[in-house]
């Protein structure tokens, strides 16, 4: 997901307006999905919204867990340390979130963790080969003996060609050393679907063998003038564009793609509400998609006094953890 630290305005991107009425504290139904993915199930990966530790005021896991009956949460962000080596925010140690790791183990979830982001150093641009940039997101897993393992790639690490070539080439190294883990690449978007970079990245991990498990979009701050049916419109794009590099089955296709959206306010000042997001989700657990997720659960609340969108909060009318609820819903 796109790495906000103090402002929402350092974010780069393109999103779309959602003009949907919802009554407050209900989330949207959701229909039950055309396909599965049972291993994806199985896994953090499937329904596991952002939570930054480090940033946005963050709230208790295991009371967003009990008040939403959300098992799982992607730990934003690990970054380079000024070296190659792995760090949270490119500051704390990997142990610096041991306790709230196991806060929600004990609460019968898991974590994924997210490497990059749209800010800081990233481990893709400062490790200069494949062979060491698998060490470093080894040392991520083998921190908290972690069942999978999410991508972010952004602006610089996702625009220049050699640091797509080591991110999929590490990864494909990482899955050889560690059968069963599970790896997600998620990447900016247009509202048509993947970007000519994009495009680029997918046709590159065929050719590198990669086996990426789940390519989740961010289908947010991306020139759209309705976020469900764009989202959806973006998603479906995707897809095909999985289904033909890869010579996917439509179910396979699907179970390979996610979507990460933002709740309340973009940077662009698009709104994502409640309504929105529930259409979003419904197609997603329809078509049997392999993961859905968005930025994040700091935000899933309503600002003090109906004030702007912040890192803290949504900027729209809701109550504490309305998305994260509608995600929780996509896993059961």
């Amino acid at each position: 997901m796109r790495k906000v630290r103090k402002n929402l305005l350092t974010w780069a991107g393109a999103g779309a307006a959602a003009a949907f009425a919802v009554a407050l504290g209900a989330a949207p139904a959701l229909s039950a999905p055309a396909h599965s993915s049972p291993d994806a199930a199985a896994s953090p990966v499937a329904a596991s919204p952002y939570l930054y530790l480090g940033w946005g005021n963050p709230p208790k896991p295991s009371e967003v867990m009990k008040a939403t009956g959300v098992k799982d949460f992607t730990l934003a962000f690990v970054l380079a340390d000024g070296s190659c080596n792995p760090s949270w925010d490119g500051t704390r140690p990997l142990d610096a979130d041991k306790a709230a790791i196991e806060e929600i183990r004990a609460a019968g979830g898991d974590v994924i963790p997210s490497v990059g982001g749209y800010n800081g150093s990233k481990l893709g641009e400062v490790c200069q080969d494949a062979q060491s940039l698998a060490g470093a997101y080894q040392k991520v897993l083998d921190a908290y003996q972690l069942k999978a393992i999410d991508i972010d790639i952004e602006a610089n690490e996702f625009e220049n060609d050699a640091s797509q070539q080591r991110v999929l080439e590490a990864l494909k190294i990482l899955k050889e050393k560690n059968p069963g883990v599970r790896t997600v690449v998620t990447f900016p978007t247009l509202n048509t679907g993947p970007n000519d970079v994009g495009k680029r990245l997918i046709a590159k991990a065929k050719e590198v063998g990669a086996d990426v498990d789940v390519w989740t979009q961010m289908p947010f701050d991306f020139g759209g003038n309705d976020m469900a049916q764009d989202t959806i419109k973006a998603t479906e794009a995707l897809k095909d564009l999985l289904k033909s590099t890869f010579g996917y089955s439509d179910a396979d296709a699907y179970a390979h793609t996610g979507i990460s959206s933002m709740n309340g306010k973009t940077d662009q000042s698009e709104t994502v509400d409640q309504a929105a997001f529930g259409k979003i989700a419904d197609y997603a657990k329809q078509k049997g998609l392999g993961r859905l997720s968005f930025w994040s659960v700091n935000r899933d609340r309503s600002c003090q006094g109906g004030g702007a969108a912040s890192d803290s909060c949504s900027g729209i009318d809701q109550q504490p953890w309305e998305f994260t609820k509608i995600v929780a819903g996509f896993a059961g």
